[in-house]
C-alpha cells in the first residue's frame, strides 16, 4: 500500500476532531429541532402549553406531534445512511437510495394493498393483517432482489445500477397500471408519492429505530470496503478485502434503511443525495465516520424540512417530499455550478 492509500485509509487526528465537532454539532441541532418539532402543529402552542391539563393537548403532544417529530428524524437518518453507502458503493456522487428499484417496488406494494382492500373479505382480512407500509417494504425488498438477481449478484457495479434502474421503471409501470385499474386510489397513491410523516406512530418509530440501529452496525462494520473501493477496485482487492460479501452486506444495509424508510413515509427524494454531500462539504472523512455523519445529516434535514412543511400553511402542510425536492435540487443545482465555475467536477 502506498503512502497516499494509507493516508486515505487512516484519518488524521485533525480529521477525527472535526467528525466529532460535527458530529456534536449535528446532536445538538436534532435536539433543538426535536423540541420544536413538538411545538409545532395546527393548534400551535396551545397544546403544549396546556398538556399538563388538558387530557386532548396531551394526546395531540405525546401521540400524534412526537412519534411524528420522533419518525421524521429517523426516517431521515436512514436515508442519509442509504445515501452514503450507495455514493460509496457506486463511486458515484448522485447515486441516491432509489438506485435499486426499492421505490418503485414500494409503491407498488402500496397501490397493490390499496387496490386490494374491499375486494373480497378473505382480501381484506388478509391485506388489513400485513398493512399497506407492511405492503410497501415487501414490494422494496423484492424490487432489490429482483435486482440482484437480473445483475447475478453483487460483483459488478454497472450491471447492478443498470438492472436497478430497468427494475424501477418496469415496476413504475406496473403501479401505473394497478392506479388505472382502481382509480379511485389515485388520491391515496398522491400523498404516497409526494412522502408525508402524518401518518407515522410509535409502532413505526420503533421499526424505524431498530432497522437504523442494525444497518448502521453493518454499515459500519463494512466500511473498510467503501474505503477501498475509493481507491479502486484492484487497489480494494490488493487489501486483502473479501469484496463479494462485502457488498452483498452494504447492498442490504441499504436495501433495508431504504424499505423501511419509504414504507412509512412515501417517497421522499433528495435527502439521501444531499446529506452526504453536505457531510463531504464540512469534513473528510473515512466511511465509517462518513455514513454516521451523513445519517445525522439526513435526520437533521428530513426534520427541518417537516417542520417547515408544518409551518408555512399552518393550519394546512404541504407534503414534505415535495419541499425536500425544491429545497434540494436546488442545492444540487448551486452546487453544480459553483464546482463547474472552480473547474471541477460534482
Amino acid at each position: 500500500m502506498t503512502a497516499a492509500e494509507k493516508a486515505f485509509l487512516i484519518p488524521s487526528a485533525a480529521g477525527r476532531r472535526r467528525a466529532a465537532w460535527c458530529a456534536l454539532w449535528l446532536l445538538l441541532a436534532s435536539l433543538v429541532l426535536l423540541v420544536l418539532g413538538i411545538a409545532v402543529g395546527s393548534t400551535g402552542l396551545e397544546s403544549l402549553v396546556h398538556m399538563g391539563d388538558d387530557p386532548v393537548a396531551r394526546q395531540i403532544v405525546w401521540d400524534i406531534r412526537l412519534p411524528r417529530t420522533l419518525g421524521a428524524w429517523l426516517a431521515g437518518a436512514l436515508l442519509g445512511l442509504a445515501g452514503a453507502v450507495a455514493q460509496g458503493l457506486f463511486r458515484n456522487p448522485l447515486a441516491d437510495p432509489y438506485l435499486l428499484g426499492s421505490a418503485s417496488g414500494a409503491a407498488l406494494g402500496g397501490a397493490v394493498a390499496m387496490a386490494m382492500f374491499g375486494v373480497s373479505p378473505v382480501a381484506a382480512q388478509w391485506m388489513a393483517r400485513i398493512g399497506i407500509t407492511g405492503m410497501a417494504f415487501l414490494g422494496a425488498a423484492g424490487a432489490v432482489v429482483l435486482t440482484l438477481v437480473l445483475a447475478k449478484g453483487v460483483q459488478h457495479t454497472l450491471r447492478l445500477l443498470l438492472a436497478g434502474v430497468i427494475v424501477g421503471v418496469v415496476l413504475g409501470a406496473l403501479r401505473d397500471l394497478v392506479e388505472l385499474a382502481s382509480p379511485d386510489i389515485l388520491q391515496a397513491m398522491q400523498a404516497f408519492i409526494l412522502g408525508s410523516t402524518a401518518f407515522v406512530g410509535w409502532i413505526a418509530c420503533a421499526l424505524m429505530g431498530a432497522a437504523w440501529a442494525l444497518c448502521a452496525l453493518l454499515a459500519w462494520v463494512l466500511a473498510r470496503a467503501l474505503d477501498g473501493l475509493t481507491l479502486g477496485e484492484s487497489t480494494a482487492a490488493s487489501l486483502g478485502l473479501p469484496l463479494g460479501p462485502m457488498r452483498a452486506g452494504l447492498v442490504a444495509a441499504m436495501a433495508l434503511a431504504t424499505g423501511t424508510a419509504v414504507a412509512q413515509t412515501g417517497l421522499i427524494a433528495f435527502v439521501g443525495l444531499a446529506a452526504p454531500h453536505l457531510v463531504r462539504s464540512m469534513v473528510r472523512v473515512t466511511h465509517e465516520r462518513h455514513i454516521l455523519l451523513s445519517s445525522l445529516m439526513g435526520a437533521v434535514l428530513l426534520l427541518a424540512a417537516d417542520i417547515l412543511a408544518r409551518w408555512m400553511l399552518a393550519p394546512q402542510e404541504l407534503p414534505v417530499g415535495v419541499l425536500t425536492a425544491a429545497l434540494g435540487g436546488t442545492y444540487l443545482l448551486w452546487l453544480m455550478h459553483r464546482r463547474t465555475a472552480h473547474g471541477g467536477g460534482l
